[in-house]
Parts: structure tokens; sequence; C-alpha cells
């Protein structure tokens, strides 16, 4: 038997090798280093029965509660001390009065600029109406309307001081992505909900990515998770408080993993409903179907984020069509009812009482950058559309977040504002806009994200 003899040039060249895959192996090891986090979380179930917030045929208050209703807090330094706070709720949607309310006193108190501000809404259907948001839909009396300003003024207070005991609580931590897959989502244009029981093949566009960050401790113990996706939490419609499928999501995650806490974010789900739906064993299903999307990607391979944040933030003007005139809206109070005719009447009072109507809306557009991990978020009821469109410029692993820091109305693409219905037309009427969207926004709202990623060094993809 012959014996094998390295040569002293491949011993060198042997530890050469070695030494280079143990510094690669350390430097992808510890680049997600360097990373500070906190948390905070306050229960906003009301103590009292207000009104639900989502759908108009409700006609009267909350009965009870299937489950808490949340808001979580993750507050984000980088290794240069740059700080990104996210805010997740099992809200319908936070309004731009709510919204800049809470903004303004975190730069006030914490020194937080908009940019580095995210406020997300799960768009739950089964909590609360909050203040000037969709009054038109819900026929309250005056003392109704009080308990949700009371309520509203309360939660804001409360956001901002959980926002600085995040801000507080700021330990060394390591930051993972990745990006899952969930399929229960439908697109509520392109499917007869009636039927989908009996379809072998849905049609129109969806976005099935189940995003999710993971966030651990210095001993790589799993601290927080924070986890989207694109679907409408409409599963339920009754009288009783509840997260819906993404509340229940977040407690099966957090049950699987003790002393996590689990973070739900909606993406671009504004014409993505889970079908079936309407029972609360379905809803059930379907955050169990989630929490185990999102159990498998923190069970594999994660990108480990370089500690460094970067955020942009806008406002864009997006154009209003004109105003119906006297006569249109004489004709809709007279032949429409419901949230309909309110919305005729508030209309015509407006016009009569000389008060000018809004031509545009300031709609927010930001960027922010966690390490490797782009996340575009707007307001609004944001279609599904927009999610596929970032994806083929900026690349499939990109996060998207809507319902973000102001939800005034649904956000259709091109092709759903030309054929019109509910997300393209007369939505609008429900958030209380004069009219509908002007042709034009989508092109509009992907230039200004251009805009942001390129000063965030954020590349299109060829």
């Amino acid at each position: 038997m012959k014996s094998f003899i390295l040569s002293h040039q491949q011993v060198i060249f042997s530890t050469c090798l070695l030494l280079f895959l143990s510094i690669s192996y350390q430097g992808f090891s510890q680049k997600s280093i360097g990373w500070k986090t906190g948390t905070d979380k306050i229960n906003i179930t009301p103590s009292q029965a207000l009104w639900m917030a989502g759908y108009g045929h409700r006609d009267h208050t909350a009965e009870g509660k299937y489950g808490d209703l949340w808001v979580k807090v993750l507050a984000l330094e980088d290794a240069k001390g740059n700080q990104t706070v996210i805010v997740t709720s099992d809200l319908l949607g936070l309004p731009k009065n709510l919204s800049d309310g809470i903004r303004e006193a975190a730069k006030k108190k914490y020194g937080l600029e908009k940019s580095q501000i995210a406020l997300n809404s799960s768009h739950t259907h089964s909590a609360p109406v909050l203040g000037k948001s969709l009054f038109d839909i819900y026929p309250m009396n005056p003392q109704q309307r009080k308990d949700v300003e009371d309520y509203t003024d309360k939660l804001q207070g409360d956001i901002v001081v959980s926002i600085g005991k995040a801000l507080s609580k700021l330990r060394p931590s390591k930051l993972y992505s990745n990006n899952g897959t969930a399929r229960f989502q439908v697109n509520r244009r392109n499917n007869k909900e009636s039927e989908v029981h009996l379809s072998t093949d849905l049609n129109g566009p969806m976005d099935h990515a189940v995003p999710v960050i993971k966030v651990t401790d210095e001993n790589d113990q799993i601290t927080t998770v924070l986890f989207g996706y694109a679907c409408h939490p409409t599963v339920l419609s009754g009288y009783q408080w509840s997260g819906d499928y993404p509340g229940y999501a977040q407690e099966v995650v957090e049950k699987n993993y003790p002393g996590v806490m689990a973070m739900f974010f909606q993406g671009a789900g504004g014409d993505q409903n889970p079908l079936p739906r309407r029972t609360l064993p379905l809803a059930k299903q379907y955050g169990t179907v989630l929490a185990a999307t999102v159990e498998r990607v923190l069970s594999e391979d994660m990108m480990p984020l370089g500690s460094e944040l970067g955020s942009a933030y806008k406002e864009i003007d997006l154009d209003i069509e004109d105003p119906l005139s006297k006569e249109e809206l004489n004709k809709m109070i007279n032949e429409e009812s419901g949230y309909l005719k309110r919305w005729a009447q508030r209309m015509l009072g407006e016009i009569e009482a000389g008060n000018k109507l809004p031509s545009s809306y300031p709609f927010p557009v930001q960027i922010i950058k966690i390490g490797e991990q782009p996340i575009f978020t707007m307001g609004g009821e944001v279609t599904v559309g927009y999610a596929n469109r970032l994806k083929q410029m900026f690349g499939p692993d990109v996060f998207v977040m809507t319902y973000t820091n102001d939800v005034m109305s649904y956000i259709p693409t091109e092709v759903i504002l030309k054929e019109g219905g509910y997300e393209g037309h007369t939505s609008q009427m429900v958030y209380g806009l004069p009219n509908k969207w002007k042709p034009g926004l989508e092109e509009q709202i992907l230039t200004a994200f251009d805009e942001l990623a390129s000063k965030l060094a954020i590349q299109r993809k060829k």
C-alpha cells in the first residue's frame, strides 16, 4: 500500500484554506451582531361596549370577546445608534389624525422622525371603531361617538408610552430574515366566494409570501418574531373582539416558543380574502397554518442582517376626481340607503356650507432597511398588484407592509381603477373621500418608491 504524504506546498495550501473558511464562517455568524432591540406590548381590548369596525351590516355594539387585542412595539438600534420603531396592532387601521398624533409625540419625546416609525394595523374586522375613521358606515348615536373618541385618545397616549418603554429596554440582539409561503388567501375580485369550494383553479394576482424577521439574544434564544401576510382578516364577522386569523397565528407562535413576542403585519391584502370564511374554527385554522409557516422559516437557515439601519419617507399627493354635483348627490340620497346615502348627505352638506372638498390626499410611502432586508411600507388598503410590482422591481425577497401610517382608502392598481367595483370606486365613499382616485396613481407611487430606494442604495433588479 502506498503511503499518502502531503507536500510542503500542499500543507501550506490546506492550512490557508481552513483558515479562510474559518474566518468566513465566523464573519457570517457574527454578521447579525451589533444590534440592540427592545419590545413592549399593551392590551387594548375595550373595557366597554364600543361599536365594532369594518362591516356596515352591524347594528349594535360589541358583545364580548374571542380573544384580547394588542399593540406590540419592536424598537431597533444599529451599531451606530440609529433607531427605528415598528408598531403592530390588532386594529382595522390607524387614521391620519391618530397616526400623526403618535408620530408627533414620538418625535418630541424620543427624537424619532416619521421615517423611523412604522405604524401597522392588521386590519382585523373585529376591533373597535377609531375616531375620524369610516364614520359614514356606522349608525352611531352621539354617546357612542364620544365613547369612540375617548377610546381613541387613550389609545394614542398608550402607544406613545409603549414606544418609550420599548426604547428603554434595548438589549444586544441578532437579527435574521427570510420568506415562507402560505396559500389560504384568494383574490376576491376574480373568484366568487360562493363558488370557491367548487373551484379547481383560482384566478387573479396573489402574493403568498410570509415574510419573517427573527430576533434573538446574544445566546441565540429567540425573543421576537415579526411576520406578515397579505390577506384580509375577515374570517369573523360577529360581535366579539378578536384579532381574527393574525391573532390566532401570534398566539400559536407564542405558545410554541415560550417567552417570545410574536408580531403580525398586514401586507398588500386589499383585494385578498381568506376563503372559505365566517366561522371561528376557520379563523383558528388559518392562524395555525400561518404559524406553521413561520415556525418552518424559523427552523431553517435565515439570512443574518448586518447592523445597519436606513429609513426614508415621503408623502405624495394622490389626485381625487372632482366631487359629484348637487344633482348627482341628491339622486343618490333619494335612491341609495345605508352608508352611500349617509355619505351623499354629508358631501351635499359640505358643499352647501361652502366648504372646499379635497382634490388630493397626502399618501405616505416609506422604506425601512434593516441590514440587507428592505421593507416597503405604504398607507391605505393596498391591492396586491403593488406588492407584485415592487418585487419585480427590487427582487422577490423584499417585504411589503401596507395599512401603515395611515389608512384613508383602498389603493387600486390602474387595472382595478378602470374596472371599478368596490376597491376601484365605491370604497372611496366608504372612507369619506369626495370621489375616486384619478388615473396615474400606480406609477406615481412606484416612482416615489424608486426615489426612496435610491436614497438608501437599494438597487433595482435588471
